[in-house]
């Protein structure tokens, strides 16, 4: 029999294919995986781990813990979320937590399971931390860091589970770290700072800060980006203080600008202008350590004015920290840096005993040989108004504790009382006076030499004087101002102002013509001048026009005995200390 054409159809029809069927009972798995994992956890209580949880972390830091719920994420890893997590604080630094977290995730490393629970990540949202200093110099984190150093954890990186936990990659955003000494909380913090703390080696953390400085009661100001990457802790596991654990860290501090800066260190804008960056790096224990930084700064200037040449400056500087980062010894800074071609044009020499007491510093800043050119640019930055000329500047200037006058018989020896020191030279040097033509006066040597202290009186039964502190005497300087023989200047500088002595035979106009090159000199010396002239009888030869004290101003020869008095901040103001000229009385 012959088959039939609607045989031949049926017969023709493929039944589906098996892999299309596996697809779909595939996509089928996966969505009710989906939707397990969505909508099971928050059914599944948790609650009876809070407790457990919080023992836990406890014990591994040493201070209590506690949060207000705990919930269970398998997506997109499993893990534990903590809601306002808080570890508290010792007893000894206060009672504000050391630690407040809106938000704590923790994650699960569910191939770990069968042997103990391990928690690869740990991430805290928007945490708050306190570090505290107590009056005895220890710090709140001293006994967690100490307790972390003797736990026994394997690298984080570590790809199979051994005998010991794999230490968790810890991380933290958007928190905020506050300063405090004692009970008082300082108005220094760091916010918007993201943080990150693994294990690569055995005991030996590395850590990663990126944070912006702050200063909570001034206005905000741009104070740039702090970073700062490192190991804490080595081999030796069995570090017995804080002192004891290595730290080898490096760091800079970019996009700060000088007014920003100014507000964050001294709670006020000090008037300065231009940016600021730095690079650090701190190599050996946290009790004694090396510092090595170099700071740059660009386009500095006043705020009311901008100069034709901002400065700009590139320094490097190393130091020895000890006890915990409270005292510095061998400061050293050199500008140019040391190991660069250019010489060295300023050296600064410090030590810090104790950062709490900045007065038991000693400071020696060393001029070698700075050349008037770069130094009449420095002065541009901070006046409108700079000279200029030529010769060399050079000297020592020291801070430290000076000698005490000697205490009399039964009375207990006075307190040595720190002050500046030193003397500065400006040799071979002149002042020009006109730019174009490059007229200028001849100067002797100008030497600025602390105040030598009062000599006491043969017959005086007290005790021989102190040196006067803070105070510099200008020692006499020629001036060649027109007449037969230099006029003399000298001058004396304290912490209040200073004074300027001018004597001597001049030519007024010569004065102006000096006054005006140097104006900080001139201020002010017009109108005494013109006092001067106006009082005199004309002697002057005859003009064809201008009246006799033009004439007397631009041409003659006369004494003067002037003073100039300033206290910081305030106007210099001249005084005509001449005696008078003897009275001519004409004949009949």
């Amino acid at each position: 029999m012959q088959p039939t054409h609607a045989n031949d159809e049926t017969d023709q029809e493929s039944p589906p294919a098996p892999r299309s069927y596996r697809r779909l009972i595939a996509l089928f798995c996966v969505l009710v995986v989906i939707l397990l994992l969505t909508f099971i956890p928050p059914l599944i209580n948790v609650s009876r781990l809070q407790l457990r949880i919080a023992r836990n972390i406890s014990a591994s830091i040493g201070r209590p813990v506690h949060f207000d719920r705990v919930s269970l994420d398998l997506l997109p890893l499993p893990g534990f979320t903590l809601e306002n997590f808080v570890v508290d604080e010792d007893p000894a630094f206060g009672s504000e937590p050391i630690l407040r977290a809106d938000q704590v995730r923790v994650t699960l490393r569910l191939t770990s399971l069968w042997r103990h629970a391990e928690f690869p990540k740990i991430s805290l949202t928007d945490p708050s931390v306190n570090l505290v200093r107590a009056p005895n110099g220890h710090w709140n984190v001293e006994a967690i860091l100490l307790q972390a150093s003797h736990l026994d954890a394997a690298p984080t990186a570590q790809t199979f589970s051994g005998p010991a936990r794999r230490f968790p990659y810890i991380e933290a955003t958007g928190a905020r770290l506050n300063l405090k000494l004692g009970q008082e909380k300082t108005p220094f913090s760091f916010t918007d700072a993201d943080f990150a703390l693994w294990l690569p080696e055995p005991h030996q953390w590395h850590l990663r800060l990126e944070a912006h400085p702050l200063r909570t009661d001034t206005a905000p100001g741009d104070t740039g980006t702090l970073r700062v990457e490192g190991t804490l802790g080595g081999a030796d596991r069995n570090v017995g203080s804080l002192a004891e654990i290595p730290i080898d860290l490096h760091g800079d501090w970019r996009d700060a600008q000088l007014g920003g800066l100014s507000l964050l260190v001294f709670g006020s804008d000090a008037g300065l202008r231009g940016d600021f960056s730095l690079t650090f790096s701190i190599l050996g224990a946290v009790g004694h350590n090396a510092i090595a930084t170099h700071i740059a700064l660009a386009k500095a200037r006043r705020a009311d004015f901008i100069p034709e040449q901002p400065l700009s400056l590139d320094a490097a500087c190393s130091a020895n920290a000890q006890n915990n980062f409270q005292s510095f010894s061998a400061i050293e800074c050199h500008w140019p840096p040391a190991d660069s071609s250019d010489p060295s044009l300023l050296i600064l020499a410090a030590d810090l005993p104790d950062v709490h007491q900045p007065r038991t510093a000693s400071i020696s800043l060393t001029i070698p040989a700075l050349p008037a050119a770069t130094f009449f640019d420095w002065l541009s930055v901070a006046s409108p108004h700079a000279p200029a000329g030529t010769g060399t500047l050079a000297g020592v200037l020291a801070y430290g504790p000076q000698p005490s006058a000697a205490s009399r018989p039964g009375q207990p020896p006075p307190t040595p009382r720190s002050a500046w020191s030193g003397d500065l030279e400006f040799s071979m040097g002149s002042i020009e006076f006109d730019p174009l033509t490059h007229r200028s006066i001849a100067l002797d040597d100008v030497i600025l030499r602390s105040t030598p202290p009062a000599a006491a009186s043969a017959h005086s039964h007290s005790a021989p004087p102190s040196p006067a502190p803070d105070s510099f005497d200008l020692l006499p300087i020629a001036l060649p101002l027109g007449g037969k023989q230099p006029a003399t200047l000298d001058g004396h500088v304290d912490a209040t102002g200073y004074t300027l002595h001018l004597t001597g035979t001049v030519i007024c106009a010569n004065l102006l013509e000096l006054g005006n090159a140097v104006p900080q000199f001139g201020d002010g010396l017009q109108p005494v001048l013109d006092q001067i002239a106006a009082a005199m009888p004309d002697t002057a030869p005859p003009a064809k026009s201008g009246n006799a004290a033009d004439r007397i101003l631009s041409s003659v020869p006369i004494h003067v005995d002037l003073t100039a008095t300033r206290a910081w901040g305030s106007a210099q103001v001249w005084r005509n200390t001449t005696p008078p000229a003897p009275a001519r009385h004409r004949r009949n």
